[in-house]
């Protein structure tokens, strides 16, 4: 049977390395990242990859800590403390906030992450 509570655990901790080769590896072809219900941010695997990696070099310190998890059939939920610490382009500093990830699976992969924040 699929672990999804641990691929997402696993996508958190490349995430928090920033490495988004391995982040992607876990994702559909065609996953994205969105605003719950909302705007799709990072179309694609490939989106994702390009996305994430430009993220993470305006925020090299940028690092989200799990603070709850749930699990519901093909959905891992994630209450997440995110820290970006200072960017690398000088702009103002963003404050520390939670969110609440909603990681959705299609067989051992994640399809889709949704935000709510």
């Amino acid at each position: 049977m699929t672990n999804h509570l641990a691929t997402a655990e696993l996508m958190i901790a490349h995430y928090n390395a920033q490495d988004v080769d391995a982040y992607c590896a876990l994702m559909t072809e065609q996953a994205c990242e969105a605003n719950y219900r909302g705007t799709v941010l990072r179309e694609g695997r490939e989106g994702t990859r390009e996305g994430l990696a430009a993220a993470f070099a305006r925020w090299p310190q940028n690092q989200a800590e799990i603070v709850e998890r749930q699990v519901i059939g093909d959905y891992v939920l994630f209450r997440e403390h995110v820290t970006r610490g200072p960017a690398s382009d000088g702009s103002e500093l963003v404050e520390p906030f939670d969110v609440i990830a909603v990681y959705s699976f299609e067989g051992e992969k994640c399809s889709r992450v949704e935000f709510i924040r």
